[in-house]
């Protein structure tokens, strides 16, 4: 598998955006992640992600861009981990990674805690019935 991050793997339908926010989807805390989730139809991929970082947060958009990318950066590392656990089947997931820290934190630090978060994702994918 390639480690790249495709723009279909880019979650962008705003349809898809409000489902998620507006409540049936799961979610769960790893700080400094928060992550967000349900299955979604429509989609390309097998998972497709998008990146919030709050502007209340980090003022300056240099500190926000950073963040965003540390988080893009590990996901496109680990997604292996969610895609062939979703592989075969017929489901597909759109996931939101929120950040909630007021500092900026070491990329080896977000990576693990993504890690973590997409073997749980994976994990719950295949508990439901």
């Amino acid at each position: 598998m390639r480690n790249t991050l495709t723009k279909p793997e880019r979650l962008n339908r705003k349809k898809i955006i409000e489902k998620l926010f507006a409540g049936g989807a799961r979610s769960f805390s790893l700080f400094p992640l928060r992550v967000v989730y349900m299955p979604a139809d429509g989609l390309q991929v097998p998972a497709s992600m998008m990146v919030s970082v709050s502007k209340r947060r980090f003022k300056q958009s240099v500190r926000r861009n950073r963040v965003k990318r540390q988080i893009r950066e590990a996901y496109r590392k680990n997604k292996h981990i969610l895609v062939t656990a979703l592989e075969g089947g017929p489901v597909r997931v759109a996931v939101a990674f929120l950040y909630l820290s007021d500092d900026l934190l070491p990329s080896s630090l977000i990576e693990e805690r993504m890690q973590t978060a997409l073997h749980r994702i994976s994990e719950n994918l295949l508990r439901q019935p």
